[in-house]
């Protein structure tokens, strides 16, 4: 056992030696060891203390946490068929086994012990040591340490079971995208598409031993045919695969799938006390009650429906499939802005470094790629980050689609910070590949997403914590994007874009114009997708709020209740079905976190704006009071350091300035 990689210590992930083969024996051994030391916990005899109890559990299964995260993430971003089977094997032994350890009655009474002697003021914590013990004293309750008989046995049996649906949905939703493309070879076909987008799809061809062009539901490939195809008729096309993903009633079909992860959610809620799932999930998130989060969603979709409506009937939006190319029309119009113009000014490597910079600019990081890293794809790239002499991590940046990995954009770790041990971060997009001789060219939309996924990175890598679960990213779900998306404004700031946006060809920097027409169009279309994400939002919470019905049932069905559209719904598409967020990851019941962290972010950056977007003592602070601390205080605590006050929707609404016509001249104030 000895011999497993997986099982000797190292400091960085080996996956140059790293096989399928090890992953298995590995976590089993992984397991058999936290589970030694749980029992070590147990069967202490001295008095339980934070430290012997609550600090001890933290770290009893940390050999376990490296490996399944190494194997987790692998699953997502380069996986293969037989790491599919593995992962779907061994994720619900490490469910079974974490909920053995939360659900054992005579640890939960130590830590209750814990408790009692910090109340009676016979042991003394820190701010953060008491979040943990509080943590972790809640961790038990929601995992039903209190139910006992069959409902504690039923309550595991449904974890365990939940475990793998997720698996299953994210394999059906990948197989089923990259099982559809649409294979062009006559050239009158590909009218509107520009050559960048035709030279994309010629080497997509050529790969498959194809000649033509072969378009894929892979986001580098559907927007742009989306947004610049002429073919009314092929848009459709490619609509409705997109639409229909996860749902063709194949072998890839979902339906069935977030049948099951409904009902199972749904009894566990009610199991714990909760009328249902959205109940038991926003007891312990920021907006805390269901009644608060409709509230605060029809309020916002109250605001924003007569933008929205007016921006369908500007761009005359008729049908689904029409939305990006009339909406791209409509811009190139109103603003004289063509996003494919835009792209040579942005090429991947320059956006990258300018993004290395502007953290280098407000905390005084560097960022140094470092080749002797051992890297799981010869895509993926590693960068050592230090400040002054100090390492704070590496960051691993994997920036290309490949049929072995799900769609979308995200951040991970294979390790996160505690103590004197720094995070390995990873960052995984799917851009524009290059073609030929012409690097990867960015859509500005591309650029805001790898500054919010650099966002996520970075809270993970400036964290300085004791306790790795309350480090960096670990916090409240409808806080976590915040972060994140107070980095995508700097996209629109002059003085950012004219640091590294140059065009590939000849180096001339950005035009100012182009600078004043990206502003410009800032809010193009706010109105509809504010109200999209609203949707999106709506439909979590109507499937997390019911159990499956009776009798015939399909995702679609209600979806279709659930969402406030605009458009006529489309028969055969449903964004559930491949709704990775809710039904494969954890946003379930949480996605409306985008638009609740917006109010955060559109605040947060307001003090920036004020003190200037560079301004050092501002980030210094940005850094100490909330991207150090985690999830070691209560969000709402951070938000108060930081800004001296309660968060305020006024920078919000400013920002989208969706009750100000588009032609009107004080859009810009």
């Amino acid at each position: 056992m000895t011999m497993n990689i997986l099982l000797q210590d190292w400091n960085l992930p080996p996956f140059d030696k790293i096989k399928v083969e090890d992953y298995e024996p590995a976590v089993r051994a992984a397991i058999a060891e936290a589970e030694r030391n749980v029992e070590a916990i147990v069967d202490n005899h001295d008095e339980p203390t934070f430290e012997n109890t609550v600090e001890a559990l933290e770290t009893a299964s940390r050999r376990l946490d490296r490996v399944s995260a190494i194997m987790v993430n692998l699953n997502e971003c380069c996986t293969t068929d037989e790491l599919q089977a593995v992962t779907m094997k061994m994720e619900p032994e490490i469910t079974r086994f974490s909920m053995k350890v939360m659900t054992d009655k005579r640890l939960y009474e130590r830590v209750r012990s814990c408790e009692l002697r910090v109340k009676s003021g016979d042991e003394r914590l820190t701010v953060e040591q008491r979040t943990l013990l509080e943590n972790t004293l809640k961790s038990f309750v929601r995992h039903g340490v209190a139910l006992e008989g069959e409902e504690a046995d039923r309550y595991r049996r449904n974890e365990e079971e939940l475990t793998a649906l997720k698996q299953r949905f994210s394999h059906n939703a990948l197989a089923d995208q990259n099982a559809w493309t649409l294979h062009l070879t006559d050239e009158a076909d590909l009218a509107g598409l520009p050559p960048t987008v035709r030279d994309a799809a010629r080497a997509e061809a050529e790969a498959k031993r194809l000649k033509g062009w072969l378009f894929t539901l892979a986001a580098p490939s559907y927007i742009p045919f989306m947004t610049y195809s002429e073919r009314r008729d092929l848009r459709e096309r490619m609509y409705r695969a997109y639409g229909s993903i996860g749902g063709r009633g194949n072998e890839n079909d979902n339906n069935g799938v977030i049948r099951r992860i409904v009902e199972l959610r749904a009894e566990q809620a009610r199991l714990l006390g909760y009328d249902t799932y959205c109940d038991y999930v926003l007891s312990d998130r920021m907006v805390q009650s269901l009644p608060n989060l409709r509230r605060f969603m029809l309020e916002l979709k109250d605001a924003v429906l007569p933008a929205a409506e007016r921006d369908l009937a500007d761009a005359g939006v008729t049908a689904a499939w029409d939305l990006s190319y009339m909406s791209e029309k409509l811009k190139r119009q109103r603003y004289d802005l063509d996003d494919e113009a835009l792209r040579p000014y942005f090429p991947l490597e320059a956006v990258r470094e300018g993004i290395f910079a502007l953290y280098g600019r407000l905390y005084g990081l560097h960022f140094e790629e470092d080749k002797s890293v051992p890297v799981y794809h010869e895509d993926v790239r590693v960068y050592r980050v230090t400040d002054g002499g100090r390492e704070m991590g590496l960051l691993y940046l994997d920036m290309h689609p490949r049929e072995s990995k799900r769609s979308g954009a995200w951040m991970t770790e294979f390790r996160g910070q505690y103590g004197d041990v720094r995070p390995q971060i990873q960052v995984v997009c799917n851009f524009s590949k290059p073609t030929g001789s012409t690097p990867a060219l960015l859509r500005f939309s591309e650029v805001e997403t790898f500054m919010h996924e650099m966002g996520h990175a970075m809270h993970g890598m400036l964290s300085e914590v004791h306790y790795e679960s309350l480090g960096g990213t670990n916090v409240k779900r409808d806080f976590v994007e915040m972060p994140s998306q107070v980095m995508e404004n700097w996209c629109y700031e002059p003085e950012f874009l004219s640091t590294f946006a140059r065009h590939y060809v000849t180096g001339a920097p950005l035009p100012t114009e182009y600078i004043g027409k990206i502003r410009a169009a800032q809010n193009h279309m706010a109105g509809w997708l504010c109200l999209r994400q609203l949707n999106l939002g709506f439909t979590d919470i109507a499937f997390h709020t019911m159990g499956a019905e009776s009798g015939e049932w399909k995702a679609e069905s209600v979806e279709a209740r659930a969402m406030t559209n605009l458009l006529p719904r489309v028969e055969g598409c449903c964004t559930a079905t491949n709704f990775n967020h809710i039904f494969g990851g954890g946003y379930a019941s949480g996605y409306y976190g985008y638009k609740w962290a917006e109010v955060l972010d559109a605040d947060i950056f307001s003090r920036f704006k004020h003190d200037g977007i560079f301004n050092r003592e501002t980030a210094a602070a940005f850094r100490r009071e909330v991207l150090s601390r985690g999830g070691t205080e209560h969000p709402a605590v951070l938000f108060r350091n930081f800004m001296g006050r309660e968060p305020d929707n006024k920078a919000l609404l400013k920002r989208m300035n969706v009750f100000v016509k588009p032609n009107d001249q004080s859009q810009d104030a």
